[in-house]
């Protein structure tokens, strides 16, 4: 269709028609104003205006809420006029978008590019004639769809502007005058004079406030409804308002009486409409009780929610859908330092830019928080978020976040769960730090060269720059450092290596009492007070310094030192630090423990070495003088008496033993610093064995031991035959020296590719504590020291040292009920075929 109809708009008789209309129409009783407002109330549009079209100008007659810059002048050119169209058609005309609607044709006009309208209905205003000389036009900012009875509403509504004494052509419509109208407002209505008689009272004021009309009407306000101003006379406001006059509706909180005596809270939209009957209020009146409920339940429930967030252990953060942050609860506000009260700040992300950091230490982006993802949809399950706010210690948060939606689905915002897991993340890292600490330590030579990176370790662990470990000299007994380690790995500036004193100082007062001292903040520490320690607390500070805990390292009860760390923050924590701590602390007393005990091992090693080499070489040469000299005594005994005999024949004895001693040392020496080689050959075993038994049968006939042997017939393998019958001809002596009376079984066999002999006895056994140890030099077992039994505590420790060397192993146990059991595997050679092992 066109658009426009030209000869319509330049119509000679139309466009004088609209000029006398644009004189008539201001004296209708009701003001053109208050029925452009009406119009839009019915319709439920923000704008409304009555406009008349002339042949090149359109006019603004009454108007609800139009932009100013339109209407300010009482008139536009026809480009902006959407009335032009109706008057054009000469029947209702709506558009629910103008930038979709007719093809797109009204896409550009000035009151959609200008002033945003996008939807609009309007209806012909008529003169005495019938002619359309105006219209009624209802406009929204948004698009819309008409309904058939937004039409009927604002053809009614026109209707109220026809000249008296004319019909409406169209047959559907009949004549109503404004009360009709008014009475068609869902909301309530009220019309008031200047002197407060109220003249205009609608049916939905009637529902609202109890009054028939004939009750309101014709009266005063004061007699009826008795409005609260604000405790002021209605009279003195009345004429506040007719003073101002104001067009655009002013919205005023009131109260009124309701006829059944209760006040009613209202809200009140009040402007002035002047016509020919004078000025009159027009007061819409809208029900605040419900809202005033709710708002006090809304009230309510945000006191209750206010109180449950703060009272959580956890931090609440939460946004509109727009991003804004309306929710901080006492926990973050107390970790930003913030208010405990009030709305959080406007420009959220700006008051905490910098302060959130990432796993790695980098800065997180307000846009890559967990809220705003959570905003942007994804649901956060837990990410570790850091804060480092100015003057605190860096404290992690596990957050977890998700949009907050509507039950159809809208989005609303977000909401962000911080729950703090310093102290966790923390033990963590100690977890991961032990595991450092027991490496490092494995792997150096020293405790020196261990303790750069135990303490990098520890101090990583706590995220603290410095610490410091310090041992007791063994000599002085003094407190001396022995490595530190510095994150800055700054020049030395006298902070490191300084020397305790015994009872001052947070070093060296754990030295004094053995027990872990914590300062949360050396700058305000009343322990430090002594001027040596107020020397030492300037240099801390100067470094950087605020807070440091020392814990003793031990080996048991035994104090060894001290570990003192060295925190940038003021820090909190205590228990758990120093637990922590003290786990690491222990961690190096056995190791320190361990490196000394080694250190005498080795020192006692060397002394048994020393000896040895004295025995060897200084008494070995004048014990073979003396026993050559016994042996030739004795050849020529007869010659002495009795007496004289025995002690000839005790001097060879004892000789005889001393010398086996010395040859045993000597051939332990010698064995195990390699002087003395192995002569390996291919060897019968079971025959050695047996060898072995014949020889001890005598002494154990004496002794009334009874030997049993289970043999194979032949097991051969490649060995030392001396060497091996060396440590045979022991296990026998043993065996049978503990076990007077008793039963001694040999049995050799083989299995797995090893040969095994198990030499088994039923006499005193040996303690278990004490079944490593018997194959020490010199060590003899406990029960066989109190029994007076005479030995070296050499035989064992031969014994093991040549099965070690043949790639063997040679252990000891219980023979249950009683005695001991000494079994000795040895590897088979290549060739050696499988054997009868029954015995």
């Amino acid at each position: 269709m066109s658009m426009v109809d030209e000869a319509v708009i330049g119509d000679t008789a139309r466009v004088a028609a609209a000029d006398r209309a644009r004189r008539v129409l201001p004296a209708q009783p009701m003001p053109l104003d208050a029925i452009a407002r009406l119009a839009a109330r019915l319709v439920h549009a923000p704008m409304a205006a009555l406009t008349l079209v002339g042949g090149t100008e359109e006019f603004f007659v009454g108007v609800h809420d139009m932009p100013g810059q339109l209407t300010s002048s009482g008139r536009a050119p026809l480009a902006y006029s959407v009335c032009k169209y109706i008057v054009s058609q000469d029947h209702p005309v709506h558009c629910g978008d103008m930038r979709r609607d007719f093809g797109g044709r009204l896409s550009d006009h000035p009151l959609a590019a200008e002033f945003g309208i996008r939807a609009f209905l309007g209806v012909p205003v008529r003169d005495a004639q019938d002619r359309a000389v105006g219209s009624l036009t209802v406009l929204d900012t948004a698009p819309r769809q008409w309904s058939d009875h937004d039409i009927t509403v604002l053809v009614e509504a026109a209707e109220l502007l026809r000249p008296a004494g004319t019909e409406p052509a169209g047959p559907t419509v009949a004549a109503l005058d404004s009360a009709t109208l008014l009475d068609g407002l869902q909301e309530a209505f009220l019309a008031v004079t200047p002197d407060g008689l109220v003249v205009g009272f609608n049916r939905a004021a009637q529902k609202m406030l109890g009054y028939p009309p004939g009750e309101v009407c014709g009266r005063h306000l004061q007699d009826t409804l008795l409005p609260d101003y604000g405790g002021q006379p209605i009279g003195a406001a009345l004429d506040r308002l007719f003073t101002a006059g104001p067009r655009q509706p002013v919205p005023r909180q009131i109260s009124a009486r309701h006829r059944d005596g209760h006040r009613l809270p209202v809200r009140a939209s009040l402007s002035v409409a002047r016509g020919a009957a004078g000025a009159l209020a027009c007061i819409f009146l809208t029900d605040m009780s419900e809202q005033t409920t709710i708002q006090e339940r809304a009230d309510r429930n945000d006191g209750f929610l206010t109180a449950l967030l703060d009272s959580l252990s956890v931090g609440v953060v939460a946004c509109d859908e727009t991003g804004q942050v309306v929710v901080l609860n006492r926990v973050l506000r107390e970790v930003q330092g913030r208010p405990a009260s009030g709305a959080p700040p406007a420009d959220y992300p700006s008051a905490i830019d910098g302060l959130l950091r990432d796993t790695e230490m980098q800065p997180i982006p307000w846009q890559q928080t967990p809220l705003m993802r959570a905003l942007r949809g994804e649901h956060i399950a837990s990410v570790d978020v850091l804060t480092t706010m100015p003057g605190d210690r860096i404290r992690t948060f596990a957050s977890t976040a998700q949009p907050i939606r509507a039950a159809d689905g809208r989005l609303l915002g977000a909401v962000a769960v911080a729950h703090e897991v310093t102290a966790m993340r923390r033990a963590e890292r100690f977890r991961t730090c032990h595991r450092t600490v027991q490496h490092a330590l494995r792997n150096a030579s020293s405790t020196a060269e261990a303790t750069p990176g135990v303490l990098q370790a520890v101090g990583t662990a706590l995220g603290w720059p410095c610490a410091e470990l310090f041992l007791i000299d063994e000599t002085t007994g003094h407190l001396r450092s022995v490595g530190h380690w510095d994150i800055d790995d700054a020049e030395p500036d006298g902070f490191f290596g300084h020397t305790p004193q015994r009872g001052y100082g947070v070093t060296g007062r754990v030295w004094q009492t053995g027990q872990a001292i914590w300062v949360p903040d050396i700058a305000a520490s009343p322990q430090l007070h002594t001027a040596q320690e107020k020397s030492r607390v300037q240099v801390c500070l100067a470094r950087g310094v605020r807070a440091a805990l020392a814990v003793p390292v031990r080996d048991g009860t035994t104090l060894l030192g001290v570990l003192t760390c060295y925190a940038a923050t003021p820090e909190v924590h205590e228990d758990l630090l120093t637990v922590l701590l003290d786990g690491v602390a222990a961690q190096i007393g056995v190791y320190v423990a361990l490196r000394r005990a080694q250190q005498l091992a080795h020192q006692l090693a060397r002394t048994q070495d020393d000896f040895i080499a004295l025995v060897g070489h200084e008494v070995r040469t004048p014990l073979t003088s003396i026993a050559a000299n016994a042996t030739m005594l004795g050849e020529d005994a007869i010659r002495f008496d009795s007496d004289h005999q025995q002690m000839i024949h005790t001097i060879t004895r004892n000789t005889a033993t001393l010398q086996t001693t010395i040859d045993t040392l000597l051939d332990l020496a010698g064995l195990e610093s390699g002087h003395v080689n192995l002569h390996i050959g291919h060897i019968d075993l079971a025959a050695i064995v047996a060898d072995a038994v014949t020889a001890a049968s005598p002494t154990a006939a004496d002794a009334h031991v009874r030997l049993h042997t289970y043999l194979p017939p032949r097991l051969p393998l490649d060995g030392d035959p001396t060497r091996l019958r060396q440590v045979i001809d022991n296990l026998l002596t043993n065996a049978v020296k503990y076990s007077p009376g008793g039963d001694v079984h040999i049995r050799l066999h083989q299995a797995d590719g090893m040969a095994r002999l198990c030499v088994a006895d039923t006499g005193i056994g040996t303690p278990e504590q004490e079944r490593q140890r018997v194959f020490d030099r010199f060590y003899r077992a406990s029960n066989v020291r109190h029994h007076g039994t005479p030995g070296s505590g050499l035989g064992l420790s031969l014994a093991r040292t040549i099965v070690t060397l043949h790639g063997g192993t040679i252990d000891l146990a219980a023979n249950n009920p009683s005695g001991t059991s000494t079994c000795i595997h040895l590897p088979l050679s290549e060739h050696t075929p499988p054997s009868d092992t029954s015995g």
